[in-house]
């Protein structure tokens, strides 16, 4: 064990304490045992209860239980709790730093962005939540006789499977809405990060919210995934394409929703007007934050040729330049992937892209000096077919610099592939990137910024086109999803059908000078 790796160890046994675990998982069901891993050395970080089959589903019904009282709440007092839930979480952030650190092994400023977008979720629902479900008039099918409204009911019981990588935004930032508009919640966490969710779960708790509405179960995700597929009356999951269609299957064949945000191999566009300082700079945060295992980071590169030169030794300076290591601090840019597959992944596409003609302008090497898993952040050029690191998925701190001359031939091949998740656009003339921005096939795009502004921005909706998903995350979408439409319609005064004294004929013939009349009145 190197001396990086000892101290790591030693900093998670002060941290993850029995009396830490029993607290977090006293309530938990689960009468089998499982265990969750430190990236940082590959030792055990705790143990923890697995649930059953007859475990799940005895979760399922405590929650659908307990799920009426809760909705029966008024929307005002359940958004209460979400900003309880925001000041509580600023104030003892240090605690899940810590957790989301060892359990992920991303430094600790990327540990942060999760902190900043679960808290920017709880303040927005928090807020907004009560003008998200409010009531709402629409015009009737006859103006003044018909009076309707539309009202906005909770799903019931929403089963929310949450990958490692963001333990506290993916899981947290995810059952916000869904809590605040009326549901309960049915969370399997990937194990591996089940502290980080068993602490966020645990301080939605302190602040006012009652037990069962919100529920844990652990187990193996082949297993434990499809229960609460079984089970849900709404599925959300956020993880790999592949698994993400055997969800929508599962959810298809009992007729409930679903939301999926799956993989991408996101494009970052370099203009020709663009200032490539400023563009190496965010290429950087944009490929390489939580060591590249970041569903919107940047694994494509397109830079004109006009400043391709200048931007390329830019960002491999910057690149090399990054620190790497396993401290909980403050002074470290890049930490270790997550497990043996990352990182054998990420040796594979290197390996393979080399193997093939590709270069490496930076990084490009295991850093086993550190620990098991920590892995360079790696500059790639001549990346082409049939490379895997062309077009799958690395979803590690790999990307490919590509040059272009016709700005039509780089719009046209960010486009390639089946993804569709988020995309990066530099440029001095925002207006000129804002009309490259419409054209790219991607649920949200970033001008001169790589992912940030737009996963930051809650009030607008997030996620993915293709094989990068279906539905939203924030905004209104993000919250309407965990609800059910009822349109309440009351006629007044006269019915729909022919008044006593009129044939059919007189009837339709009414309906049809009615029907003009409102087009020219614009009555939608």
């Amino acid at each position: 064990m190197t001396t990086a790796e000892s101290e790591a160890q030693a900093v998670a046994a002060r941290v993850v304490t029995p009396g830490l675990v029993r607290t977090l998982t006293g309530d938990v069901a689960g009468s089998e045992r499982t265990a969750c891993h430190s990236p940082f050395t590959g030792a055990r970080l705790a143990e923890l209860p697995a649930a059953t089959e007859a475990e799940v589903a005895a979760v399922f019904g405590r929650a659908r239980a307990a799920q009426p009282g809760w909705a029966a709440w008024p929307v005002r007092r359940r958004a209460a709790v979400l900003l309880r839930f925001h000041d509580a979480l600023l104030r003892r952030q240090d605690e899940v730093l810590d957790l989301v650190q060892l359990e992920t092994g991303k430094a600790r400023l990327h540990a942060h962005e999760e902190v900043q977008a679960v808290c920017q979720a709880a303040r927005h629902y928090g807020r907004a939540a009560p003008a998200y479900l409010r009531p709402r008039r629409h015009g009737g099918v006859i103006p003044l006789l018909t009076r309707v409204r539309e009202l906005r009911h909770p799903r019931g019981v929403v089963g929310h499977i949450s990958p490692w990588n963001y333990p506290l935004e993916l899981s947290a930032g995810d059952a916000l809405p869904a809590l605040v508009a009326g549901n309960a919640v049915v969370m399997k966490p990937d194990t591996e990060t089940a502290l980080t969710a068993l602490w966020a779960r645990r301080l939605m708790i302190d602040a006012g919210l009652p037990a069962e509405v919100w529920q844990i179960v652990l187990g193996e995700g082949p297993v434990t995934g499809p229960l609460i597929v079984r089970h849900a009356d709404y599925v959300t999951f956020t993880g790999s394409t592949r698994t993400g269609r055997e969800v929508a299957r599962g959810a298809a064949a009992r007729l409930v929703g679903a939301s999926l945000e799956l993989g991408g191999k996101n494009p970052l566009l370099v203009l020709a007007d663009a200032d490539p300082e400023r563009a190496a700079e965010g290429a950087v945060r944009a490929c390489f934050s939580s060591t590249g295992q970041l569903c919107v980071s940047a694994e494509r590169i397109y830079v004109h040729d006009a400043l391709a030169g200048t931007f390329l030794d830019r960002f491999a300076a910057r690149t090399r330049a990054l620190t790497m290591g396993p401290a909980l601090d403050w002074g470290t840019d890049l930490g270790s992937l997550a497990s043996q597959a990352q990182f054998d992944t990420v040796r594979r596409h290197v390996e393979d892209a080399v193997a093939h003609g590709a270069t490496v302008v930076a990084g490009g090497a295991p850093r086993p000096d550190l620990g098991p898993w920590f892995h360079e952040p790696t500059i790639l050029t001549g990346v082409r077919p049939p490379m895997l690191a062309y077009d799958q998925e690395t979803f590690g701190p790999v990307v490919a610099v590509h040059r272009f001359t016709d700005e039509d031939d780089a719009i046209a091949r960010a486009n390639e592939g089946p993804y569709g998740l988020n995309a990066s656009v530099w440029s001095r003339d925002a207006r000129h990137a804002r009309r490259v921005a419409a054209r790219l096939r991607t649920g949200t795009v970033n001008v001169n910024e790589g992912y940030a502004a737009a996963y930051g921005s809650v009030r607008a909706p997030m996620g993915g086109r293709g094989d990068s998903g279906i539905g939203r995350r924030h905004g209104a979408e993000g919250i309407l999803r965990y609800t059910e439409a009822q349109t309440v319609a009351e006629q007044r005064l006269m019915p729909l059908a022919p008044v006593s004294g009129m044939d059919d004929r007189r009837y339709a013939a009414l309906l049809t000078r009615s029907l003009k009349a409102l087009k020219t009145l614009r009555w939608r």
